[in-house]
């Protein structure tokens, strides 16, 4: 299958800017979980339903609200430019975009996985000494990790398949914002144009089955060094 320069460029963009959106999603979505999953106060159904919006938000809206956010006439747009930051019709803003329609599905998958660990574990390790932060580090990061990698699996394959609030943020420039599903929406837009359509239909599904498939081997390789790891 002999890809052309724009699919080739397409591909390459979509693998940058998946790449990068989870990168930054997930820090804060491994934070928020644990917010989430371990603590309670006041407003935690709030911001559970704010984590989620951009699921139930028309894709178009969250591209939207980034672009009167962040754009040239937006107040955090002009300060970024200021800085020489600029966001909006950049590639930079597609990875932002895409990181945040993939954020909920990192959280509620790594929510999940911090929920299953057993806070005794927790507990027992602060009787030992333990502060916070080495607790997580060494008793709930490595017990959450399967959970982890699920997110960032769901993360990646949300961000190369995002569409919507891409292409509203950051329109459809080749080789600059033009990702895989923007590139093939363009193929279909002229004649003669299905036979690339489809070679990056195939490709997509090829990088979304290799990603899975790559997750469901670490995610073994963890569990089973997990279970060699846990006292017997």
């Amino acid at each position: 299958m002999e890809l052309s320069e724009v699919e080739w460029a397409a591909l390459t963009l979509s693998l940058k800017v998946s790449a990068w959106a989870v990168v930054i999603s997930l820090p804060p979505a491994i934070a928020v979980a644990w917010v989430l999953a371990r603590k309670r106060f006041p407003g935690k159904a709030l911001l559970s339903a704010l984590v989620h919006l951009p699921l139930v938000l028309p894709p178009v809206v969250t591209g939207y609200l980034l672009l009167l956010t962040f754009g040239m006439n937006g107040a955090l747009g002009r300060m970024l430019a200021d800085w020489g930051i600029v966001l909006a019709f950049r590639w930079t803003g597609a990875a932002l975009a895409a990181g945040i329609m993939g954020f909920p599905l990192m959280v509620r998958a790594i929510r999940l996985a911090i929920e299953a660990v057993d806070p005794k574990l927790e507990a027992a390790a602060e009787t030992l000494g333990a502060g916070r932060a080495a607790r997580f580090r060494t008793v709930t990061l490595p017990l959450i990790a399967p959970g982890i990698l699920a997110g960032v699996v769901l993360g990646f394959a949300k961000a190369m398949g995002e569409f919507g609030a891409t292409i509203t943020f950051v329109a459809n420039i080749p080789g600059e914002t033009q990702t895989l599903p923007s590139a093939i929406y363009a193929f279909l837009q002229v004649p003669g144009g299905e036979a690339g359509a489809v070679r990056l239909v195939i490709l997509a599904i090829i990088v979304a089955l290799g990603a899975v498939l790559v997750s469901e081997w670490l995610a073994r390789r963890v569990a089973r060094r997990i279970g060699q790891d846990a006292p017997r």
